[in-house]
């Protein structure tokens, strides 16, 4: 039987703000099971009804407090049921809620809450609200601190913190009473009023806090709604941070849209096997996973046997012959339809099964640029992967390929409908929309310098071809000058260096330099288990990068990538990173890249060395 897909439920015209929105769904799906939560072993569901009762509690609190509209309320906290509650609650309540990230340090924490003049802190656990109580005395808006997990805390005494079971005990006291005040809080919320505050990550100066109205989402939701096909079964896996406005589109925002199951991942670290458990129809993932995901095939073939090294061989032979032909429009002969389905059937289907992305209809990947050659590779498994553009500033999206399924190698597809894109003269991307942000919180200039006659200046250098498919070259910031006068936008080299299963990041070096380095951090896993295999000796991550066997198999990773760019964009030497860096690393984004400006200035040593030999 085909499958037919439908479209998610319309989203009245009454409902022009989030939390209108959510209330209409939870009153549509009722018993309808909204998201899954593992504990102790087992996957807990939790309903519509039960999500809209956890986010009126957090909502009726916040006004017991005397939580005024638009006021700001922060959510420090790994991806869970709870963030959603507190998030609708907050904007239940009228307010504006943002998240700051997990790995944030206290002075971070100050610099944002006091930034805002944030009155409610959301935290985790133990370890969020010790980072702010070591500095809750300079924060002066703060009035009260809601921990998720009190498990441990049973013997604390503060009256600025509570549980979160105290919270909405609070809230449901509230409404016995209030019940009116909460609906007329809600109904008073505004399309053009601030939603949320998505805090950008900082990488170039202090965070910014960009303002998000409900417009700009529901404009973002509705583009979605009209061009992906749903099937109204559709579930995903919940696991980078919801303060990231990628993670908190296509969990919180695309789930008021479609009415999609949400499961929420233990942890980063038990994603992967969550995501076999859970066998999403879509899934949304950062570069760096989907490289994982490369590596992780490409290592167990070279411990496979000689046979399973030749079926593969020959499957993924089909597949990318079969991938290259959809990519340039081109159809598919029956025969090879008939071996992609017989490569399927022995190899691929396993290969995605392992994965446990065997039942997605299709695989998002955004908040960086992703290689090429790896949408190549997925397309080869038979899976639709799109490639999704945009930015904090625009509410997460601006391009996708357009029409759905189709695709142009190399590029980030076209602009979202009713949205505008063009490129600058100076080679700028631009957006212009209803999607595009009300502004930074209270920095006048930062925001006249994003936003020029209602265009988004994205920072991001590109090019359109004559059918408006779109291509990100570079950064401008990131464009090294050689010595010899040649420009060089260097994240082409760095993702064809990041395809090896051995590299897990790279930063290419070489303004007003002679020729191209690069510092490299690499794959842990991969290469401490090429070590091992090859008996190479080492007793820490230092040593295993010190390795002449793991330098000589780096540098034919480095040749490798040489050879597909001209002479002046070839790495002519590079050094590793010989520290295992962790995601609350100051070199680390919060989507797993290496900052380049940080990593330029403190592995300075190590660049020069490479200079002077």
């Amino acid at each position: 039987m085909t499958e037919r897909a439908i479209k998610p439920p319309p989203i009245p015209k009454s409902c022009d703000t989030v939390p209108k929105l959510f209330l209409e769904r939870v009153k549509r799906f009722g018993d309808r099971v909204a998201m899954r939560d593992k504990d102790l072993g087992i996957w807990k569901p939790i309903s519509w009804s039960d999500y809209g009762g956890r986010a009126e509690e957090v909502g009726a609190a916040c006004l017991a407090l005397g939580l005024r509209k638009q006021a700001r309320a922060a959510i420090v906290s790994e991806v869970c049921p709870e963030w959603l509650f507190a998030d609708l609650g907050i904007m239940l309540a009228g307010g504006v809620s943002f998240g700051i990230y997990p790995t944030d340090t206290p002075p971070q924490i100050e610099y944002i809450m006091n930034d805002c003049a944030a009155e409610i802190y959301f935290a985790e656990d133990d370890e969020q609200l010790d980072k702010i109580l070591e500095v809750r005395d300079r924060i002066p808006s703060l009035r009260k601190i809601v921990v998720f997990d009190w498990e441990g805390l049973h013997a604390l005494k503060d009256e600025m913190a509570v549980s979160f079971d105290e919270f909405l005990a609070l809230g449901r006291r509230h409404l016995k009473s209030h019940a009116a005040e909460l609906r007329q809080r809600t109904e008073e919320t505004k399309p053009e009023e601030t939603a949320i505050l998505v805090y950008t990550s900082g990488t170039t100066g202090p965070p910014k806090g960009a303002m998000l109205s409900h417009k700009n989402i529901l404009f973002q939701m509705s583009a979605i709604r009209s061009l992906i096909p749903f099937h109204g079964d559709e579930k995903t896996l919940a696991f980078l941070p919801l303060c990231h406005i990628a993670e908190r589109t296509f969990t919180t925002f695309s789930q008021l849209m479609s009415g999609q199951l949400v499961h929420f991942a233990e942890s980063a670290d038990a994603a992967m096997s969550n995501l076999r458990e859970a066998r999403p129809t879509s899934f949304f993932a950062v570069p760096r996973i989907w490289e994982k995901f490369y590596a992780q095939i490409s290592v167990m073939m070279k411990e496979a046997t000689l046979l399973e090294r030749v079926f593969y061989d020959w499957a993924m032979a089909i597949g990318l012959k079969r991938a290259d032909l959809i990519a340039e429009g081109e159809r598919v002969p029956p025969l090879l339809e008939a071996a992609f389905g017989l490569a399927d059937f022995l190899v691929l289907a396993n290969i995605r099964r392992a994965l446990g992305i065997d039942r997605c209809r299709y695989i998002l990947s955004g908040a960086a640029p992703i290689s090429p050659d790896l949408i190549r590779w997925f397309s080869a498994l038979g899976l639709y992967m799109a490639e999704g553009y945009g930015q904090t500033e625009n509410a997460g999206i601006a391009t996708l390929p357009l029409p759905w399924g189709s695709y142009k190698r190399g590029s980030i597809g076209r602009a979202l409908p009713e949205t505008e894109a063009r490129i600058s003269a100076e080679g700028e991307i631009l957006i212009k929309g209803d999607h595009v942000f009300q502004g930074y919180w209270r920095k006048e200039e930062k925001t006249k310098d994003a936003l020029k006659e209602g265009w988004l200046h994205t920072g991001d250098l590109g090019a359109m071809d004559n059918e408006g498919w779109l291509k990100i070259t570079g950064r401008i910031k990131d464009i090294i000058i050689t010595a010899g006068g040649k420009n060089i936008t260097p994240a082409e080299i760095e993702n064809a260096l990041k395809f090896s299963p051995y590299i897990a990041d790279a930063v290419v070096i070489g303004d007003r330099r002679k020729y191209l380095t690069a510092l490299l951090m690499v794959d842990h896993d991969n290469v401490a288990k090429f070590a091992q295999d090859h008996s190479v000796p080492f007793s820490d991550f230092a040593s295993l990068c010190r390795a002449a066997p793991i330098l000589d198999l780096i540098g034919g990773e480095v040749e490798k990538v040489n050879r597909g760019f001209a002479r002046v964009e070839q790495i002519k030497r590079f050094r590793l990173i010989d520290r295992l860096i962790l995601p609350e690393d100051d070199e680390i984004t919060a989507t797993g890249k290496l900052k380049r400006s940080f990593v330029s200035e403190k592995y300075q040593t190590l660049i020069e060395s490479m200079y002077h030999q």
